[in-house]
């Protein structure tokens, strides 16, 4: 049963990833619980130069097996990322562009979190044009560029027309947009959204503007798989990572009456601001905390009702480490008998798309009763003591989940994502 009493229910039909442990949902699922990084040596570009060499970087990963030759040179990688995690998603929930009447696709919304969008595209075409190649650069370098263009893409690429929005809140990015995505369809905004989040960050220039900041970790280029350690003492800094992660977000009487697979509801969001910092949190973890509180208060559950928490779990001494008080505070005693783990410790930091990551994890541990492990957890550290599954999936089952995300520009927020009762 929903929480939110009166209104209209979001539940989730169709889920859909391209991630660097695996392209595909079931090949990104089956890595992530059994603990198969997808941290590796940069093989897009040389980095050689650089201090930091290892990213989660998607490899056998084709974009003319999702858009036209022609677009893929007129596009970031975001966009056949997206569309490729999102044709999983819509044939996952059951759903047919090609059969749906000009009304039908009228219906269906998109909602896309994406933190840089097609930033390593202006890249690319900055490149050619200081190298001397202005020629081959793109007639459509500016809208290409626009952020707000990545949904697009996808509503012109399935022939929706719904509304067609970006949400662009840093790390928080996808979050948000299934947030608002729940919002949407609770409200009678929308019937169908299809949401998620996809970032494509691996350029030469923005992994140079990361190093500058000091936030990556420097000292695992010789073993990549080992560099990404959330709540490890030894832990230095973030590994950076790319992907898409996308859902079907549907009205729950609808997806019923057409007998779709629910994986579970989402029943709260809540988002705040510490207004403190461009990348700095404080150090309290008040409006973290403050974040899940509103989310399950959305929800109506309380703290002995969760049964899992997807964390942020950067790998940074200092998010770490607030992430985890922000949890005590929001949970009190019951903190420390939640299981919890980061996914970024197995495919690395996909920045705007990393909380569509955790929520499929989330949903898949869901289905199969099984919790990802966190990797790399070997040192422990005493400012963050909590159980966060380290090494080994573990088996158990989950009525409730929070989905935590903390992002640049002091804001967070957090999903509850619900299992439905028969």
């Amino acid at each position: 049963m929903s929480g939110n009493t009166g209104l209209r229910r979001a539940v989730i039909t169709g889920i859909g990833a391209v991630s660097p442990n695996g392209i595909g949902r079931e090949a990104f699922w089956s890595a992530t619980w059994r603990g198969q990084s997808g941290v590796r040596r940069i093989q897009r570009f040389d980095p050689s130069p650089f201090p930091v060499q290892i990213a989660g970087e998607i490899v056998g990963f084709n974009p003319a097996d999702y858009i036209s030759p022609k677009d893929a040179a007129n596009v970031s990688l975001v966009v056949p990322l997206a569309v490729a995690a999102a044709r999983e998603a819509i044939e996952d929930a059951g759903l047919d562009p090609h059969r749906m009447t000009l009304e039908d696709r009228r219906k269906i919304a998109v909602l896309i979190g994406s933190g840089g969008g097609g930033q390593e595209f202006v890249e690319r075409q900055y490149a050619l044009y200081y190298s001397g190649h202005l020629r081959q650069c793109s007639v459509y370098t500016v809208p290409s560029a626009t952020i707000g263009t990545l949904a697009s893409e996808i509503s012109m690429h399935f022939g929706f027309r719904g509304f067609s929005h970006l949400i662009s809140t840093g790390c928080t990015s996808s979050t948000d947009a299934l947030g608002y995505a729940a919002q949407n369809i609770r409200c009678g905004m929308a019937e169908v959204v299809v949401a998620g989040g996809s970032d494509a960050p691996l350029a030469p220039l923005i992994l140079k503007g990361f190093t500058l900041m000091r936030i990556m970790t420097t000292s695992w280029n010789h073993a990549p798989e080992r560099g990404s350690r959330p709540f490890s003492a030894d832990r230095d800094g973030f590994v950076l990572g790319e992907g898409a992660w996308m859902f079907v977000v549907e009205e729950y009487e609808r997806a019923r009456a057409r007998g779709a697979h629910i994986y579970g509801e989402i029943t709260g969001y809540g988002s705040t601001c510490e207004a403190f910092h461009r990348v700095r949190l404080e150090e309290n973890g008040e409006e973290p905390a403050r974040a899940m509180k509103l989310a399950l208060d959305q929800a109506r559950l309380g703290p002995a009702q969760v049964d899992y928490v997807n964390l942020h779990g950067t790998s940074t001494v200092l998010n770490d480490r607030i992430e985890t008080r922000a949890l005590k505070l929001v949970l009190g005693r019951r903190a420390y008998q939640v299981p919890c783990s980061a996914l970024k410790s197995i495919i690395g930091h996909p920045q705007g798309a990393c909380g569509a990551a955790g929520v499929a994890a989330t949903l898949l541990a869901m289905r199969d009763r099984r919790l990802p492990p966190t990797l790399n957890l070997d040192v422990p550290d005493p400012d963050c003591d909590l159980d966060y599954i380290p090494h080994r999936a573990r088996e158990t089952e989950i009525e409730h989940a929070i989905c935590n995300c903390i992002a640049f520009g002091s804001k967070n927020s957090a999903l509850i994502l619900s299992r439905l009762e028969n």
